[in-house]
C-alpha cells in the first residue's frame, strides 16, 4: 500500500480504499458537510457514516458537492440500533440512501450485535436482520455486507442462519486495545477489520512511549497511531473536524515501523481505554 487510494480485497472480490474517513460525532450540518469536503479534497475516497451518527444527509451533500463521480467514492454506512428486523433493515436502508443521495452502498454493517431494544431475543433479530442484508446485497444494493462491534459468539450464532457471512468486522482497534480474540476469529473467517476510533477518541496524544517513537519518525502522534493500524493490516478510520489534522492524517504512507516499535505500541495495553461489552451496552 502506497496511498489513500491503495485498496484491500474483501472476500466476495470488492475492492475497500485502505483508510477510510470516520464521522463519528461529527455533527450533522455544516461541521459534517465542510469536513467531508475536506477529507474528499485531501485525497480521502472511503467515507464511513451510520444511521446513529445522525449525519448521512450532511455526508451525501458533501459527496453531492464534491464533484467527485459517485463510483469513485466507497460509502460505508451501518444499521441503526433500533432497526433489527426484516421490515425496519428494508425500510431504514431506503432512508439512508434517500439521505446520502445514492443508489447503492459500498458496505453496510450491522452496528451493534446486541441492542437494549433487542436484548431478549437478539439471535433472532440478528437472523432476520441479516436475511434483509442478504437480499440487499444480492439485488445489487449493496456491494458488500458486514458487521461492527461483533465478538465471536455474536458470528458463531449468525453463522447458523446466514448464506452470505460477513466480508468486514468494525471494531475498536487503537494503541493499547488490539482485541487479539476478536481480530483471530475474523481472520480465521476472511473478515477484514475495520478500525474505529484509531487514535483511542483522542487518548493516545498523552501517551509517552508514542511521543517517542513520533519525535523519532519526525511524524505526529496520530500518524504513528494509523500507520500502526495498517500494519497491522487493519483498516483505519481517523476522524477529524479540522482540515490541517484531515491532510496530516493522509500523510502515512512515506515511512515504516520498525518491529521494535511495532512491539512497544502494541504492549501499550489499556492506555485508550477498553472496548465497549456489546451485550451490557446501554443502547
Amino acid at each position: 500500500m502506497n496511498s489513500l487510494t491503495s485498496t484491500y480485497k474483501l472476500s466476495n472480490g470488492i475492492e475497500i480504499p485502505v483508510v477510510g474517513f470516520g464521522t463519528w460525532q461529527t455533527p450533522d450540518g455544516e461541521v459534517a458537510v465542510q469536513s467531508v469536503k475536506e477529507a474528499l479534497k485531501a485525497g480521502y475516497r472511503h467515507i464511513d457514516t451510520a444511521q446513529g451518527y445522525g449525519n448521512e444527509e450532511s455526508v451525501g451533500q458533501a459527496i453531492a458537492e464534491s464533484g467527485i463521480d459517485r463510483k469513485d467514492i466507497f460509502v460505508t454506512s451501518k444499521l441503526g440500533n433500533g432497526q433489527h428486523s426484516y421490515d425496519l433493515v428494508m425500510s431504514s436502508f431506503d432512508e439512508s440512501l434517500k439521505k446520502l443521495k445514492t443508489d447503492y452502498l459500498d458496505l453496510f454493517l450491522i452496528h451493534w450485535p446486541n441492542p437494549l431494544g433487542f436484548r431478549e431475543h437478539w439471535e433472532q433479530a440478528n437472523a432476520d436482520t441479516w436475511r434483509a442484508m442478504e437480499e440487499l446485497y444480492e439485488a445489487g444494493k449493496i456491494k458488500a455486507i458486514g458487521v461492527s462491534n461483533f465478538l465471536p459468539h455474536h458470528l458463531e450464532t449468525l453463522a447458523k442462519t446466514a448464506k452470505i457471512m460477513p466480508m468486514v468486522n468494525q471494531i475498536f482497534l487503537a494503541p493499547g486495545e488490539l482485541q487479539t480474540t476478536v481480530v483471530d476469529y475474523a481472520r480465521a473467517h476472511d473478515m477484514l477489520l475495520e478500525a474505529y476510533s484509531p487514535l483511542g477518541t483522542g487518548k493516545i496524544f498523552e501517551v509517552p512511549e508514542m511521543k517517542k517513537i513520533a519525535e523519532a519518525h519526525g511524524k505526529s502522534i496520530a500518524q504513528i497511531a494509523i500507520r500502526w493500524s495498517l500494519q497491522h493490516g487493519f483498516l483505519p478510520l481517523p476522524k477529524s473536524v479540522t482540515p490541517s489534522r484531515i491532510e496530516e492524517n493522509t500523510q502515512v504512507f512515506d515511512f515504516e515501523l520498525s518491529d521494535a516499535e511495532m512491539s512497544v505500541i502494541d504492549g501499550l495495553d489499556g492506555v485508550v481505554g477498553k472496548a465497549i461489552n456489546p451485550d451490557t451496552t446501554q443502547w
